[in-house]
């Protein structure tokens, strides 16, 4: 979040302008910027697929640490053999008619668009493992890494364009270029913070559901104990201070055993025995369609 930041606010013109000029006014707060983005950028992509838990070898090669040394020493060497010249807040612009400026960010934007493509790779398959609502994040993040890919792609023909004088073409490419950097952020946003939304959103449902249990379970649970003391019987004020999963747990084994207990008689009715498939499948997780 740091290395992304730093950029971020460096594009601010105003705080560009004086930091650079703190810097030697040669255009070095640029570089420290890329190269920042760079690494929150390999940082992001290493945490979505460790947090997917898959990572076949091409990604693992993608969102390696090799690939990104590589890739910001190819950054430095193209930055030294630029002529910068003074600060200026249009840093491509100005100098992207030279051809180690094209490859400075060439080398930056193919760097993002291998990472976004990981990043889709890992997306597709947890789309593929999700149903429902569960899919939004994961689908938000395949179209902000195919956004990704495309801006980085517009960004390289506009290098490209720049540096062989097809400035028409430049200002074609250019025009795209805004619109799918909001699109890719704003993608790229909705599936990173959808993922940690939907699992609250799940966690609370499932809270609400088994304090439900709790409460639906507990006289006959009452009624098992009586007829046959279970291990909650001796320490109850801690059984039912306990989580409420320990606590469903608890009465649906309590009640289990007095079932099966040839030495008591325990006999629930048919819709408390329903009522306990139930609760023993929402614990299982198997109760979901």
């Amino acid at each position: 979040a740091i290395t992304i930041a730093i950029p971020m606010t460096l594009s601010v013109d105003a705080v560009y302008a004086p930091v650079d000029e703190l810097l030697g006014g040669s255009n070095l707060g640029t570089l420290i910027a890329d190269a920042a983005l760079m690494i929150g950028v390999f940082f992001l992509g290493r945490g979505i697929t460790k947090a997917a838990e898959y990572r076949p070898l091409p990604v693992r090669i993608a969102l390696g640490p090799a690939t990104l040394v590589v890739a910001l020493a190819g950054l430095v060497i193209a930055f030294v053999l630029i002529d910068t010249g003074s600060t200026t807040t249009n840093f491509m612009l100005d100098l992207g008619e030279q051809p180690a400026a094209a490859a400075y960010s060439i080398i930056q934007f193919t760097y993002y668009g291998i990472v976004v493509a990981a990043m889709a790779t890992v997306a597709i398959r947890q789309f593929r493992l999700r149903t429902g609502v569960q899919r939004i994040p994961a689908g938000s993040l395949i179209i902000g890494a195919v956004l990704g890919v495309s801006l980085s792609v517009v960004v390289i023909v506009m290098d490209i364009a720049h540096l062989t004088g097809n400035l028409e073409l430049m200002a074609a490419a250019g025009n795209l270029y805004g619109p799918l950097f909001l699109l890719t952020f704003l993608f790229l946003c909705i599936g990173l913070a959808g993922q940690p939304a939907l699992r609250y959103v799940g966690e609370r449902k499932r809270l609400t559901r088994t304090q439900s249990f709790v409460e639906q379970l507990a006289p006959l649970w009452d009624a098992a104990t009586r007829v046959r003391p279970g291990l909650s019987q001796r320490d109850a004020t801690a059984i039912r201070l306990a989580d409420p999963e320990t606590v469903l747990h608890r009465e649906v084994v309590e009640i289990r055993d007095a079932m099966i207990d040839p030495r008591v008689e325990f006999d629930p009715t048919n819709e408390d025995r329903h009522l306990l498939e139930q609760a023993e499948a929402h614990l299982l997780g198997s109760d979901r369609r």
